[in-house]
């Protein structure tokens, strides 16, 4: 298939072109740099990426680029990009939001429209649609009352995508990530924070009380649902909860890294910010009915794979030593 990845330099995209890759697909791959962490970061996620015959690079911005002669001859397009961040959501920057996660999530419908011949636009939703619900595991079908205006955001997409859907037939699914983790996360994120700061050998800072749930996704899990997604035509037109099928506490997984690192670890609590939400934790039987779905990596595991990765990022890799039990 040729596939089409928009933010490949992102966390989830990079890994996505990479598998797709060595499954034997074409990419091409579109990113404009967002200010929103350092280029470098993204640059190192294109590395390997930019040695690959099969894959094409566009340096552009999905609010000015001239879509249909692009997606000319695509098969498959996983719609990655997004201005990210709940906390950043808020005030001034709401624009950008809107501009990233709405407006070009319509344009790149509209350009697919046009072309008719994509077989597969996969759009990368968000747990967020949910905001702070107490029914858990949640599915599907639960009220979605977004927390942040970052959720808001993801979810008008998600609504885009079906009402594209919907109304012209085309072959949308959403995949509602459920915090996703792993080598090459975002540095604003949980759990690169955490590891880099033991790395440092600084305090980890916490949101909160420490107590707050949720359900954490390795990142090759939710490649692999993105493949299934396109694969399976029962996936057509669904939306569906992509999670790594666990409840944990955040305390929890300051103790795993505790353990992983065999380090001090000393925890500040910083005061909770607003948009974030108390727990998560998924249902994922309709994944698993509509696309095979069934997530593999274990969150001690997939711990000790990113707390090796920024290892070899922030500090010396044969100092800290990770272990994957």
């Amino acid at each position: 298939m040729r596939c089409l990845i928009t933010g490949v330099a992102g966390f989830v995209g990079s890994h996505l072109a990479e598998r797709l890759l060595a499954d034997g697909h074409e990419v091409y791959g579109i990113d404009a740099f967002i200010d929103y962490y350092p280029r470098a970061l993204k640059e190192n996620n294109l590395q390997g990426l930019r040695t690959q015959k099969r894959f094409r690079f566009l340096e552009k911005d999905l609010l000015h680029i001239d879509f249909p002669p692009l997606l000319a001859g695509i098969d498959w397009i996983f719609h990655q990009a997004a201005q990210a961040g709940v906390r950043a959501s808020w005030g001034q920057e709401f624009g950008r939001y809107v501009d990233c996660n709405v407006l070009a999530t319509q344009r790149l419908l509209e350009a697919t429209l046009e072309v008719g011949t994509i077989q597969r636009f996969v759009y990368a939703s968000s747990s967020s649609v949910y905001g702070d619900t107490n029914i858990l595991p949640v599915t599907e079908t639960a009220p979605l009352n977004p927390f942040s205006p970052y959720g808001m955001t993801k979810l008008a997409g998600e609504h885009l995508c079906s009402l594209y859907h919907h109304n012209f037939g085309l072959p949308t699914v959403s995949l509602r990530y459920f915090t996703v983790y792993g080598p090459r996360q975002r540095p604003d994120m949980a759990f690169h924070r955490f590891c880099k700061a033991i790395v440092e050998r600084q305090p980890i800072h916490i949101y909160g009380d420490g107590q707050q749930t949720r359900d954490f996704t390795y990142i090759s899990d939710i490649v692999e649902a993105n493949i299934q997604a396109a694969s399976s035509e029962k996936a057509i037109g669904k939306v569906m909860n992509i999670a790594g099928g666990s409840r944990v506490k955040l305390e929890q997984v300051v103790q795993a890294l505790r353990e992983i690192s065999g380090l001090p670890v000393a925890i500040a609590f910083d005061n909770k910010q607003h948009g974030d939400v108390k727990h998560t934790f998924a249902d994922i039987e309709c994944a698993r009915q509509l696309i095979g779905y069934n997530p593999k990596v274990s969150l001690r595991t997939g711990l000790a794979q990113e707390f090796a990765y920024i290892a070899s990022l922030y500090g010396d890799s044969q100092d800290v030593q990770a272990s994957i039990a």
